[in-house]
């Protein structure tokens, strides 16, 4: 399996932090956000990884992750995404990359200790989400839950104003190469972007989807609060109070 790490926008709700730089190479705590996803990927197996970013500063990661190998990933790539079309969109770019075989897809915001090593061993076909539960759900792309079997998703909300659980779909996903296909079928939002959740729900109409609790911690890191809230608890994990 290879790896995708989706950096791109322009970051604006960090105004004016990323007037700077990229927002995914802001500090978190004592390592630029993007090593935390990139932590993820490698001690799970994944070692070939796709950075897709873009805007003013996407040059600035080759001087900061250089060709990987100081954190562990043996193959290194980039791809420029030129216009703000969505995560859907950014993650369309990585089809060559992918070669046909499956794909572990993270935003470069999500910080987390959750070893997915065996999940990612295990995977065969299909997709794979990862929920946690959150104070503020409306945030995220949110599971909603077939009544008469709680196990069961229905269909995932994006951004909905009334959440019907307190779970989100983090950003970390497991696919396999049916994802570009249902790329494809996806029309812009309203916000005129290509939303995951749209190839989310693709996979949950054909009976392709699983999930999974993510253990450990989670967060993602691309607002004023949860950047101070990323940086707190990294900070607390190295004894730093």
């Amino acid at each position: 399996m290879k790896g995708v790490i989706l950096a791109g926008g322009l970051g604006t709700r960090l105004y004016p932090l990323t007037f700077v730089t990229n927002k995914h190479l802001l500090p978190v705590f004592d390592k630029p956000m993007i090593f935390y996803p990139i932590q993820t990927l490698v001690q799970a197996g994944i070692k070939e990884i796709l950075v897709v970013t873009g805007g003013p500063y996407a040059g600035h990661f080759l001087r900061v992750l250089k060709n990987g190998k100081e954190l562990g990933v043996k193959h290194l790539e980039y791809a420029f995404q030129e216009k703000e079309g969505g995560i859907a969109q950014a993650l369309s770019l990585a089809e060559d990359f992918a070669d046909g075989g499956p794909v572990a897809a993270i935003l470069g915001d999500n910080t987390t200790d959750a070893d997915i090593s065996r999940t990612v061993r295990d995977f065969k076909e299909g997709s794979m989400i990862f929920l946690k539960k959150v104070p503020d759900p409306q945030r995220f792309g949110v599971p909603v839950f077939d009544p008469d079997d709680p196990k069961k998703i229905k269909k995932i909300e994006e951004k909905p104003q009334r959440p019907q659980s307190s779970y989100a779909v983090t950003g970390l996903y497991l696919y396999d190469h049916q994802v570009f296909k249902f790329i494809k079928r996806c029309r812009p939002s309203k916000r005129g972007e290509l939303e995951i959740t749209d190839v989310n729900n693709f996979y949950i109409k054909n009976g392709l989807m699983r999930w999974s609790y993510l253990k450990g911690y989670w967060l993602d890191a691309g607002t004023f609060k949860t950047l101070f809230l990323a940086n707190r608890f990294w900070a607390k994990r190295s004894g730093i109070k």
